[in-house]
């Protein structure tokens, strides 16, 4: 059309051509966006009878077309009619009008939405993605794995000697990347330590859609019949991170997706590992140690089972953002029973630990490959203005 408008209405198209035409449509999107302008995705769905048409805009496509691919084949296959054309001239990151259009508090909660981010948010996020861990947005896989420790990053380039790393030094949040076409490889970043980070880097890598955000490190563990080395399996958390309670307040109950907790478990029991099942605190206080009674009276009443700073804030902000999350910990301490972190100990510790935490990560993820190409069922993070992309 006059107007730069690709349009295809899927249910006169036979299905042999599906794959070309959404791979039009998306090279369209790269067109467009690299003109100088946002793109528009428009979505007219005639088996809908409240929201037959729905559109959004798009700022970067090409960290996340893999996504788009899939979810614009989902809606092929129903016989939707997609049209893609240039929206608006693209805002440049200094541009002061961006302060405004970044702000997510504006959305109307009765109104169902194409995509989760605006396109200006997308290519903030994506640019503070690169910054933070000096490497490209381009390279993300669709299932990350976050650590605070070198040592897991030392067993993932074991594992992936081949994996994309930093492109320079002292990095705030270092990502490596094990890369497989269609982006189906694997991203580890070592998040360094507490909640304010964890928030940071989910706040950002939220906008490329990965299927799972998975959590590997280290606990205090707060029960008697755990050992030093056991494993700890988040089901719930306790959340006194604080970092998220303007957007998500502490009332709403954050849990560990099931399906990968599931196979977590399968994996922890087919190894034969000591591990437990329950409720994590996440506290924003290294040093809680010094002041007890608080801390202690909600650990006692959460009934949790370990101690960290950072899975409640990874898990809060999956849930926020739709993206499922699970935690497997490891008890590298006893606070409550006189085995505190110490650095001897935990030297040793870390060397006779780091190597099978990764890899049940990594097999974890190649369940998840194999068994769910389409991403994990999301049905428990949906909400009234639900985005049609991503949706299952």
């Amino acid at each position: 059309m006059s107007d730069g408008t690709l349009s295809y209405t899927f249910g006169t198209l036979e299905s042999a051509g599906h794959a070309e035409a959404v791979e039009r449509l998306c090279e369209r999107l790269e067109e467009i966006e690299g003109s100088g302008f946002y793109s528009e995705v428009a979505v007219e769905r005639p088996w809908s009878k409240h929201n037959p048409l729905l559109s959004g805009e798009f700022g970067r496509t090409r960290p996340i077309r893999w996504f788009l691919e899939r979810e614009l084949h989902k809606l092929a296959r129903q016989g939707a009619t997609i049209s893609v054309r240039p929206s608006r001239e693209a805002m440049g990151l200094e541009d002061p009008a961006l302060f405004a259009a970044v702000d997510e508090g504006a959305w109307d909660i009765r109104q169902k939405k194409l995509f989760l981010f605006g396109p200006e948010r997308t290519v903030l996020s994506m640019n503070r993605l690169e910054h933070y861990t000096a490497t490209r947005a381009d390279d993300f896989q669709r299932y990350v794995l976050f650590t605070n420790y070198a040592m897991h990053v030392e067993s993932f380039l074991d594992r992936f000697p081949d994996a994309i790393r930093p492109s320079r030094e002292g990095v705030q949040m270092p990502a490596y990347h094990h890369v497989l076409p269609g982006q189906l490889g694997v991203t580890l970043v070592n998040i360094g330590v507490g909640p304010s980070n964890a928030k940071t880097i989910t706040d950002h890598v939220a906008v490329l859609r990965p299927d799972v955000m998975l959590m590997v490190g280290h606990c205090g563990g707060l029960r008697n019949h755990q050992e030093i080395g056991d494993l700890v399996l988040a089901q719930g958390f306790m959340r006194d991170d604080h970092v998220l309670d303007a957007v998500l307040p502490r009332s709403v109950p954050v849990l560990s997706n099931h399906l990968l907790n599931e196979l977590l478990l399968e994996a922890l029991d087919a190894r034969k590992l000591a591990f437990r099942m329950g409720n994590v605190y996440t506290t924003a206080n290294r040093n809680w140690e010094f002041n007890q009674e608080r801390t202690i009276a909600e650990i006692r009443l959460s009934r949790s089972i370990a101690i960290d700073m950072e899975s409640g804030t990874i898990a809060a902000n999956g849930f926020r953002y739709r993206i499922p999350t699970a935690t497997l910990l490891c008890v590298s301490d006893k606070p409550l029973h006189g085995r505190p972190k110490l650095s001897d100990a935990a030297q040793a510790f870390y060397r006779t630990t780091r190597q099978w935490h990764v890899e049940i990560a990594v097999e974890v993820i190649s369940r998840v490959r194999e068994g769910w190409p389409g991403g994990l069922p999301t049905t428990d993070l949906r909400s009234p203005d639900e985005p049609l992309f991503g949706t299952l």
